[in-house]
């Protein structure tokens, strides 16, 4: 077979029944650009989001389950990764969250899966235990509105650069969630608020590799907002505001996800119903931003894309059309490029790759 860390794998998540493939696997072939399934698990309801352990070789994925008065709630489920092979061997499953869930986060150390709600306004923080098995449920945070106006909807979980504190954005209440998380107690603990401006709806986050900047990408106004980051104090400062689309731009659009580049020049996120992802140079010193590009993701609604090791891919998948979509990238411009590569998925949402 292949040399270590020289077979590059990706897995994708997806809306499915139970009885059908709902993650799967692929090789990607960086020469050429190309894909080849390996495997695909079924058994999972609505295996939306993915966290990927390269070094410990384990893939967690959420699946939607029904409590006994026929609530939603979700599962966490822990699989080892098989390279040689290409395949998934799950390794356990069991309660994670209230509700049922939209995103999956990991610590750093493998203590800790935090899952989040969007329909509960929930975030769930899980023990993961030294084998990669899901533990219990340690504690569950219930975000809460004001009046009829305002409900909660938890989208996401991101760790700060030091792992000192966990970032939730709730989209429904227009805040960031600052927590940190004791450890001892086994409890999130609400550290600190940021808000962002009314209806924007914060959706993901990602930091700027040099620790000073964060970047948030709001789904309903279809703008970024990039932050200063203190990360002493575990808090944020605006920066600027700027949009996702083109000036003028009249479409129905929420954006999706956001994510940076290795060196930290470029960042992109993603627009569902302008069907395009919009590239930004990143300013080093200042946390500002320029648009320079908006490329469309050849398909609809792309709920997801991700950067591969390397930085020279961007695989892009878009649910409407049942499709992941393969882009050079520049890593000078920071321009992206359709290769042309379209590979068919049914309602694929996340996306992930690495070498192994």
């Amino acid at each position: 077979m292949t040399m270590e860390n020289n077979r590059m794998l990706v897995f994708v998540g997806s809306y499915a029944e139970e009885s059908t493939g709902g993650v799967y696997v692929y090789e990607f072939d960086e020469k050429l650009g190309e894909l080849a399934r390996l495997d695909q698990v079924s058994g999972l309801k609505n295996p939306t989001f993915l966290n990927l352990d390269t070094k410990q070789r384990r893939l967690y994925v959420i699946s939607e389950t029904a409590a006994e008065d026929g609530s939603k709630r979700s599962d966490a489920v822990s699989f080892h990764i098989l390279p040689e092979d290409g395949k998934l061997r799950e390794i356990n499953r069991a309660n994670a969250l209230n509700g049922p869930s939209c995103h999956i986060q990991r610590s750093a150390d493998n203590r800790y899966l935090t899952l989040a709600s969007y329909h509960k306004g929930s975030i769930s923080l899980v023990e993961l235990k030294a084998d990669g098995s899901v533990g219990p449920v340690l504690d569950i945070r219930n975000h809460q509105g004001q009046g009829l106006e305002q409900k909660s909807h938890v989208h996401s979980s991101f760790y700060s650069p030091d792992q000192r504190f966990l970032f939730v954005c709730d989209l429904g209440l227009d805040t960031i969630f600052i927590y940190r998380i004791d450890s001892g107690e086994g409890k999130l603990v609400l550290h600190g608020e940021t808000k962002v401006k009314q209806s924007a709806g914060p959706r993901h986050l990602t930091f700027h590799p040099n620790g000073k900047f964060a970047f948030v990408i709001n789904e309903l106004d279809s703008t970024v907002t990039a932050f200063s980051y203190d990360a002493d104090q575990g808090a944020l400062t605006e920066i600027e505001t700027v949009s996702t689309l083109p000036e003028g731009t009249t479409v129905d659009n929420g954006c999706a996800e956001i994510t940076i580049s290795g060196d930290g020049r470029f960042l992109y996120g993603s627009n569902r119903g302008h069907d395009s992802i919009v590239v930004y140079a990143v300013d080093p010193a200042a946390g500002r931003l320029n648009v320079i590009q908006h490329v469309s993701v050849e398909g609809k609604h792309p709920r997801h894309f991700s950067i591969v090791p390397g930085g020279r891919y961007v695989l892009a998948v878009n649910r409407d059309t049942n499709n992941l979509t393969v882009f050079a990238r520049d890593g000078e411009s920071g321009k992206l490029s359709y290769t042309g590569k379209s590979y068919e998925i049914s309602k694929p949402v996340c996306v992930w790759a690495d070498r192994f």
